[in-house]
This record gives structure tokens, C-alpha cells and sequence, in this order.
């Protein structure tokens, strides 16, 4: 049975091309996929990711059982707010999912974690937390709206009570806050986003989503389905869960080293294995890809390498560059020249270093 998110009816009345998403019918785009993308890059647009999956975590030993859930350092967290990316792994160093982590207070963590994931993630959560006493709460009365863009900060606070507008105006990246919007309803914040633009992540009670939706279009912000939302974290050089990454991939062979945190005392999940796989040298490698002649890149195109095969994991054109980028998985060494073979024929492509756009600008060299 297919789900559907509280602003499905919206969607569809704003004629929104719906797909099934990871078990959920989700809007792919609402007419014009590359418009939308230039929407977010350009001014602001705005994405229903209610499917998402928000967890609450309470208890005395919460932040230590994050400790040892996730890769990265939950004593990052310091202040109130604050968020935390993180992959949480399995014992062979394999990412479960990746996830956001905010401290509400040193009893209250909130996590949010992908929507196609959501069974797994649930099961292995409340199996780690049985051992530290904390309490794991799903919580599906919530829905989540993403604003993103140059203008999209402004657009947000001009629809905040004027008591909440300064403080929500100095939150910093990475931060999140409580705030009220239209008519008193209660909104969580959060300074993040899967674009690359700056803008807020917004988690509200689900019956106030609807009419939060229509404000912000009125304010201009203009609604952007998942198509676009692929081609700008791509763009981006975010990773997307099942296609950069999954349990038989490590964070080292996912470009996601930085979120690895070797803290002297903390054993993590997976952090023997990572150990090892550092010290013996990681054998696969994840890189940009950019095909300056025409072509679109593919999801498990075949890459040639000098050092053998590897493949395409995301790829797409990309609007903001007018040409086709890819992130691929490669053997690790000096790749000599680089071809993609599309439909039987070798095309030469660059290996560059992504994000391939950067403040709605693209990188040089790209």
C-alpha cells in the first residue's frame, strides 16, 4: 500500500506528476523539473519531504548510546539546536543510512532519517538503545517542508511571529530553533537543507502543513518536486542513500571520510572495521565525472579506468552547468583516462572534485 504524505491532495490539485518514492506517492515535479531547479538556485523553491522519518530519542543515557550508534561524534553537539550529520553503520563498517541528529536537551536527541529506510533503521535503532535504557519514539504526526534558495531565509522569516524573526534570522547552519509561524503554529526550524542553496528544513504538526504550504507559496516561493531536488544535490555533491551509498560501502569509499570521527575511547559500531580498512588502504574510491560532449550519465554505466572497472552511481545532467555530471565508484590509483561506455560506445569524461556547483555558482574547472 502506497503512502501518501498530508499535502498528497495538494500536490495533485497543483498538478503535480506523482511517482511512487521508496513506497510513498510523491510529487516528481509540477510541470517544468528544470525550471524548479532553477527556481531553487535562483530565488526559492520549496520541497514536501514529510515522508522523511523523524525519531525521538529520551533517556539519561541517550547521548552516550548515540556515542556508540554513529560514526560521527555526537559531543560535537554542544548547545541546544545544534545538528550533526552522521552515517550509522553496521559492525562491517557498511553505511545503514545516513541522518541528522539534534540535541534538544542531554535526555531529548531528535533524529531524522531517510524515508526508504525507515523499517531498518527502526528495528536496528531500538535493538542498540534496549542496552542503554532509551526510550525510541517514531514521530508520524509530523510533516517537514524544505525551503531552499538565495531568498528562501528572507521568504521563511517574513511569515514568522515578529517576537521569533531576529532570533530565527542568526540561527547559524546546522542549528535549529523553535519558532511560530502563521496564526501561532509551532514550527522546528532547521538551518540545513539537500541542495546546496541556504534556506530551512521546517517540522510542523501535520494538520498545520497545508495551510503553511499555501503561505509560502503566497510569500513566492515556488513548489519543486524530487526531480529537481536529485539534480540539485547532485550538483551539490550530496550523497543519496542507496544509489552513492548502502551496507556493503563504507564512509572512506562513499567520499564520506569527514564524517568519520576516530575519537580517542569511543567504540562506535564499526569502528574496528573502518580501522582496518584505513590501515590496509581502502581499495575503491568515489570521484565527480563531468561529459563536456553530449551524453547524459547514468546510474551503473560501466567506467573504465586504469586501474579496471568501476561504474556511475548518481548521474545526470546537470541544468545549473548545461552538461552531464556522475559521481562514480572507481579502484583506487591514479585513473589515467577515464571513458563511460554508453550504449556500447567508450566517451572520454574528467575526473574532477565535486560539489560541482557551490552557492549556486559552478566550481572552477568544471
Amino acid at each position: 500500500m502506497t503512502e501518501k504524505t498530508v499535502l498528497n491532495a495538494t500536490h495533485r490539485a497543483l498538478g503535480a506528476r506523482m511517482v511512487d518514492f521508496g513506497g510513498w506517492d510523491m510529487p516528481i515535479n509540477y510541470g517544468s523539473q528544470i525550471e524548479e531547479h532553477h527556481a531553487v538556485r535562483r530565488d526559492a523553491g520549496m520541497f514536501d519531504v514529510s515522508h522523511m522519518t523523524v525519531i525521538d530519542l529520551h533517556g539519561a543515557r541517550t547521548r552516550e548510546f548515540l556515542r556508540h550508534l554513529l560514526a560521527n561524534s555526537v559531543d560535537k553537539l554542544k548547545v541546544q539546536g545544534k545538528a550533526l550529520y552522521s552515517c550509522m553503520l553496521n559492525e562491517n563498517g557498511g553505511v545503514i543510512d545516513d541522518l541528522i541528529v539534534y540535541l534538544f536537551d542531554e535526555q531529548h536527541f531528535r533524529l531524522v532519517v531517510n524515508a526508504g529506510t525507515r523499517a531498518k533503521d527502526l528495528a536496528w535503532i531500538e535493538r542498540q538503545a534496549k542496552t542503554f535504557d532509551v526510550e525510541v519514539k517514531e514521530r508520524p504526526e509530523f510533516a517537514m517542508i524544505a525551503v531552499q534558495g538565495p531568498n528562501a531565509r528572507a521568504k521563511v522569516l517574513g511569515l514568522l511571529h515578529e517576537v521569533d524573526r531576529a532570533r530565527i534570522e542568526k540561527l547559524g547552519k546546522f542549528a535549529a530553533a523553535a519558532a511560530q509561524g502563521p496564526h501561532g503554529m509551532p514550527l522546528f526550524i532547521a538551518r540545513t537543507g539537500y541542495t546546496g542553496e541556504d534556506g530551512f528544513e521546517i517540522i510542523l504538526p501535520a494538520e498545520h502543513a497545508v495551510a503553511w504550504w499555501e503561505a509560502l507559496a503566497a510569500a513566492g516561493v515556488a513548489p519543486a518536486g524530487l526531480g529537481a531536488r536529485d539534480t540539485l544535490r547532485l550538483e551539490a555533491g550530496m550523497n543519496l542513500y542507496g544509489q552513492d551509498m548502502d551496507e556493503t560501502v563504507s564512509p572512506w569509499e562513499a567520499n564520506l571520510g569527514w564524517t568519520i570521527a576516530l575519537d580517542e575511547g569511543r567504540n562506535f559500531i564499526g569502528r574496528a572495521a573502518l580501522e582496518k580498512q584505513k590501515a590496509e588502504g581502502v581499495k575503491r574510491v568515489m570521484v565527480g565525472l563531468v561529459l563536456d560532449e553530449k551524453g547524459v550519465l547514468r546510474h551503473e554505466q560501466k567506467v573504465l579506468t586504469a586501474n579496471g572497472e568501476g561504474e556511475i552511481l548518481s548521474g545526470s545532467f546537470a541544468p545549473t552547468l548545461n552538461k552531464a555530471v556522475a559521481f562514480a565508484r572507481i579502484p583506487a590509483g591514479e585513473p589515467g583516462d577515464v571513458r563511460v561506455d554508453i550504449r556500447g560506445r567508450e566517451v572520454p569524461v574528467r575526473v574532477v572534485k565535486y560539489p560541482f556547483v557551490r552557492d549556486g555558482k559552478p566550481q572552477e574547472g568544471i
